[in-house]
């Protein structure tokens, strides 16, 4: 898939999750268009590397906060190194997340179920919230980050797939509310990227994971999985003025192509297309309703 050009020369970034994985690509894919990006994490060591690697990207303007983003004084904290290293605010990419448990319903522990909701729900919620509290002054972009379960069932890991859905309706909700500020958010779904998360399924086995995923995550494995590079791309698009008028999406970086939507603005506004929605009977050749 071919990479959009993009300029974010204006844009100074916060990138939650950006030590490793799609977070790290998309950080990438922003300093190689020349934006200014704060990474956080919550491990300063995971940091100080990515960051080492980083600074010879593209404008090489890059800095890290460790924080974590269920933590409000800690997404604060972030938000004001954005700030005063580089000026207002104008861009989040929310890449944070976690698995949680593995396992069928009566099996996984209900705190960990909490914990994963809590940090990719709750997470997504509270840094949207406060980045959209300083974005209300000047308009600006967010990207949060869906994931697997989001659009089909995905047995034996309810709290990833609860957690990554409500992502999505979260999107497609605050999108509406916060048009009238010039707020622009959407949700990506990277595809199956190898991150260290895929290496939990293994440590799992069939018995937790079930056989089919397990089976499905070997081979994605032995392949490479999706490049982290399509979602941190897709990302960096989505928060550059390229994607001007785009909102309230659920973008599936891989298979969407999202690089020629700037050509259908008028769809995307009008049509529920990229949205979550029920499907009617009549919708698949049926006339009992």
């Amino acid at each position: 898939m071919s990479e959009v050009a993009i300029d974010l020369s204006n844009k100074n970034i916060l990138i939650t999750g950006g030590s490793m994985g799609i977070g790290y690509a998309a950080a990438e894919a922003c300093l190689k268009a020349n934006g200014r990006v704060v990474i956080c994490a919550r491990n300063s060591e995971d940091i100080d590397k990515a960051l080492s690697q980083l600074r010879a990207i593209g404008s090489g303007q890059v800095v890290g906060v460790s924080a974590d983003v269920t933590q409000h004084d800690q997404v604060e904290a972030a938000l004001d190194k954005v700030e005063s290293s580089f000026g207002v605010l104008n861009a989040v990419i929310h890449a944070a997340g976690i698995y949680g448990p593995i396992g069928a319903l009566t099996e996984v522990d209900p705190e960990a179920w909490f914990n994963a909701i809590r940090i990719n729900l709750f997470g997504s919620f509270l840094v949207a919230r406060q980045s959209c509290l300083r974005l209300q002054k000047t308009g600006g972009r967010i990207a949060l980050f869906s994931g697997g379960g989001a659009a089909t069932p995905f047995p034996n890991y309810t709290a990833y797939a609860c957690g990554k859905v409500g992502v999505v309706r979260f999107t497609e909700t605050i999108a509406q509310e916060m048009a009238p500020f010039k707020i622009q958010i959407n949700c990506i779904a990277p595809g199956f990227v190898i991150t260290r998360l895929h290496q939990q399924t293994l440590e799992a086995g069939a018995n937790l994971a079930g056989e089919k995923f397990l089976e499905n995550t070997k081979a994605q494995i032995e392949k490479g999985g999706v490049p982290a590079s399509v979602g941190g791309n897709a990302a960096a698009f989505l928060i550059s003025d390229r994607a001007d008028g785009i909102t309230g999406k659920f973008v599936a970086a891989p298979y969407d192509g999202w690089q020629n939507w700037v050509d259908h603005l008028e769809e995307l506004k009008t049509t529920d297309i990229f949205t979550l929605r029920r499907i009617l009977p009549k919708e698949r050749g049926m006339d009992w309703q």
